[in-house]
C-alpha cells in the first residue's frame, strides 16, 4: 500500500492510498479518483514529506508491531468496509443512474430511500447546487489487497 497527498483542481489537498502507484494512476486516468471535499475528479499528486524514521528503523518496527500509523489505518479501513456493508445491506444499488434517483427522491417523484451507485464530479455538483444532499463516501474493496 502506498499514501498519496493528492490535490483537486480547486487545491483542496486530501490522502488517499492505493496498492501501487500504478494502481493511482490506473484509477485517477478513469476519473475514479475523487476530492473528499469537493468531489471533483480532476486530480495531481500534491507534495509530500518522505518518511525518514529518526532513529534506527522505526518504520520497520511500526510494520511489525501495528502500533501508529499502520494500527490507524487498519481501524480506519475495518470502519470503512463496515459502512460499505452497512450501505449495501440498507440501501438500494442504482449504478450510474445515481443522480437521476437522487433528483427523483429529492423532488418526491419516488419513494423516499437510501440508495447508492456512482455519479461524475459534475454530476455531483449539480445536486449540491438543486440542494439534494449526498455524501461521497470511499469504496473499499471487501478484502485486503
Amino acid at each position: 500500500m502506498i499514501k498519496y497527498n493528492l490535490k483537486c483542481d480547486k487545491e483542496h489537498v486530501f490522502e488517499a492510498w492505493f496498492k501501487n502507484s500504478a494502481a493511482y494512476d490506473e484509477q485517477r486516468d478513469k476519473g475514479i479518483v475523487s476530492c473528499s471535499v469537493c468531489g471533483s475528479s480532476k486530480i495531481s499528486k500534491a507534495p509530500m514529506a518522505p518518511a525518514v524514521p529518526t532513529k534506527g528503523n522505526k518504520q520497520k518496527e511500526t510494520a511489525i508491531t501495528g502500533t501508529g500509523q499502520n494500527e490507524e489505518l487498519v481501524t480506519a479501513m475495518s470502519a470503512l468496509r463496515k459502512l460499505r456493508q452497512k450501505v449495501e445491506e440498507n440501501c438500494d444499488y442504482v449504478g450510474t443512474n445515481f443522480a437521476e434517483e437522487a433528483r427523483k427522491i429529492h423532488y418526491g417523484e419516488t419513494e423516499e430511500r437510501g440508495i447508492y451507485g456512482e455519479a461524475t464530479s459534475e454530476e455531483k455538483a449539480e445536486l449540491a447546487e438543486e440542494g439534494v444532499e449526498i455524501a461521497t463516501v470511499p469504496w473499499l474493496p471487501n478484502h485486503d489487497s
